[in-house]
């Protein structure tokens, strides 16, 4: 069995967001998804999301072809989830692309397209111009 693993936020759930594990998930039997804690998210981003992290793992736990989910609660842990999930793929979107290299000597290690044009950033971004009109 090939189990595949991906690490996110997943704050305000979009299309790219469902593309992505959908992809993850062709790659593999099996798909695991870290979903980042409101605290890593905040030491990453300098803001919390939005919807709370048990929120954005349940929405997760949801999507089809997602088989387990958890708490990413540190960057430097992703070692130890790789092997504690026995990945034998890392999926992360192309914007990362270089930044788990470190990861191969564990697993392979594939970086897949964003989709163009979305972004929770973006979305955000455009929702506070919208109320400001």
């Amino acid at each position: 069995m090939k189990t595949v693993i991906t690490f996110g936020t997943y704050d305000l759930f979009h299309v790219g967001h469902l593309r992505l594990l959908t992809r993850a998930r062709q790659l593999g039997d099996r798909l695991v998804v870290g979903v980042s804690t409101d605290e890593l998210n905040f030491s990453k981003k300098g803001y919390r999301p939005i919807f709370s992290q048990a929120d954005r793992r349940e929405i997760i736990a949801a999507v089809a072809g997602v088989d387990e989910t958890f708490f990413e609660e540190s960057l430097e842990l992703k070692g130890d989830y790789i092997k504690t999930y026995k990945a034998n793929i890392l999926v992360m979107g192309d914007d990362w692309k270089g930044k788990f290299d470190q990861f191969k000597a564990l697993c392979e290690v594939v970086y897949l397209p964003r989709t163009n044009g979305i972004s929770t950033t973006g979305i955000k971004e455009d929702a506070v111009k919208k109320a400001l009109q």
